[in-house]
Formats: C-alpha cells, sequence, structure tokens
C-alpha cells in the first residue's frame, strides 16, 4: 500500500510542478545565459524543465512515502 500512495503522490507531485513550476523556472534559466544560438537556448530551456519535474516527482515520491509509512506498520500489526 505504501507503494501506491507513493506512486500517486509521485505522479501528482511531477503534475504540480510542471504546471506551475517547470515554466516559469525554465524561462529564468535560459534568461541567465547568454548564447550564440537558439538550439543551445532551447536546451537550457529544456533541461531546467526537466529537472524541476524530477525535483516535483522526487518531493511528491518522498511525501507519499512517508505518509505511507504509519499504514504499512498498521497493515503488518493486524
Amino acid at each position: 500500500m505504501r507503494y501506491l500512495i507513493a506512486i500517486i503522490f509521485a505522479i501528482a507531485g511531477a503534475a504540480l510542478a510542471m504546471h506551475f513550476l517547470s515554466g516559469p523556472v525554465a524561462d529564468w534559466a535560459a534568461l541567465q545565459f547568454k548564447f550564440e544560438s537558439s538550439d543551445e537556448a532551447e536546451n537550457i530551456n529544456q533541461l531546467a524543465f526537466m529537472i524541476v519535474n524530477l525535483a516535483g516527482l522526487i518531493v511528491g515520491w518522498t511525501i507519499g512515502w512517508a505518509i505511507g509509512t504509519p499504514l504499512r506498520d498498521k497493515a503488518r500489526s493486524d
């Protein structure tokens, strides 16, 4: 049950990060550098977008794992 809760929270964390954080953070990160081509700027933008999504996934998984831990202990004691 703990894994299921962690997966659900990971999906929710990634979705929230993608919707609210990834775009603005990726745009900000791309504006911090000077590029010779638009491809380089787009690569940095995409990299920052993916990193923020990964961070949201990890944070969601961690929260779900922490919430699911008491349920794991309760299921074993029954």
